[in-house]
């Protein structure tokens, strides 16, 4: 369907150095991304340039032909571009249907707010069961999928997922894995980084393995993932 997003030779970092060397990355729309990599591959660093939180020295970043680098966070928010933190980013005290409703705090049309919730509804039964509950007492997999739900508020074009899987179970685990499949074929186009690599790459439609700031491999998610030197370069038994 063609390019959503386009990283071309992009050289990011902070104050002791470059984390991302060169970076050639596409995100296609339409699909499932999943970044893989060991700690300090510059996983992070990705996302943060994709959403505006760290100018890129050199390179381009363009979302569906246009340049967004050096954009303001809310400017990039504004053009389509949501990210699910990987740490818990709900409002414990509010209200399930409050915290969805946060995630379209910039759109005026009240209306427009309506048919939104409407359809999050429908893609995450979850919101409507349990709305009058507060966040707090939901469990760690419940409070991802309304954040799910509250990112989607915006209607993106593309939704970013940090680490989604962290911290849970693997039946937990299982179900937000779920969402994120059934998120994605309602027409949502994702990017997901993703510590459990396995679990990451079989739900891609594209994978890729960053090493020390480049892209080391990429391919569909199921022949990174049966790719023999990845279980070498990666994978091992912690993944």
């Amino acid at each position: 369907m063609g390019a959503m997003l386009e990283l071309e030779g992009v050289t990011a970092g902070y104050g002791g150095g470059d984390i991302l060397r060169g970076l050639d990355l596409t995100v296609e729309e339409g699909a499932v991304t999943c970044i893989v990599g060991p700690n300090g591959a510059g996983k992070s660093t990705i996302l943060r340039v994709i959403s505006g939180l760290l100018r890129p020295r050199l390179g381009s970043v363009r979302l569906r032909g246009a340049s967004i680098a050096g954009l303001s966070p809310r400017t990039i928010l504004g053009r389509g571009v949501v990210q699910v933190p990987q740490e818990r980013s709900l409002f414990p005290t509010m209200t399930v249907w409050e915290n969805v409703r946060m995630g379209a705090y910039t759109v005026r049309d009240r209306r427009l707010v309506e048919r939104r919730m409407e359809a999050v509804c429908q893609t995450f039964p979850l919101v409507a069961e349990r709305r009058h509950e507060r966040a707090a007492s939901l469990s760690g997999g419940q409070q991802k999928i309304i954040e799910f739900a509250r990112a989607l508020m915006l209607d993106p074009a593309l939704v970013i997922l940090d680490e989604p899987s962290m911290g849970l179970d693997p039946k937990t685990r299982a179900t937000v894995f779920d969402t994120i499949r059934a998120m994605n074929q309602a027409g949502r186009t994702v990017l997901l980084v993703e510590q459990n690599a396995r679990s990451g790459l079989r739900l891609a439609t594209h994978g890729v393995v960053l090493e020390s700031g480049r892209v080391r491999l990429e391919g569909t998610g199921t022949a990174v993932l049966n790719n023999p030197e990845i279980g070498r370069l990666y994978l091992g038994a912690t993944a």
